[in-house]
């Protein structure tokens, strides 16, 4: 490898706040927050929204989505009755 053009690849800890999840692992991500992991080191802690213990794919929640509010949403903006789309 040519010295001097590659990112530094350092020990990362990426955690999910919201399912108390979190991974050490290895990254370029750089960041100014740390935390004590549990061998003892400090480590840059990077938060994410979603991982693999929140995701719902993972999990089997699946969330519901309200289409029959946005299909009517829809037609009350542009004014289209449910007759004149069935075309």
């Amino acid at each position: 490898m040519k010295q001097g053009i590659h990112p530094d690849y350092h020990p990362v800890v990426f955690r999910d706040p919201s399912a108390g999840f979190a991974i050490l692992t290895r990254s370029t991500v750089t960041s100014s927050a740390t935390v004590q992991w549990e061998d003892g080191n400090t480590y840059p802690v990077v938060d994410v929204d979603v991982s693999s213990a929140s995701h719902p794919f993972y999990t089997g929640r699946t969330r519901v989505l309200d289409t029959a509010g946005r299909v009517e949403k829809f037609r009350r903006r542009y004014g289209l009755s449910g007759q004149e789309d069935a075309r």
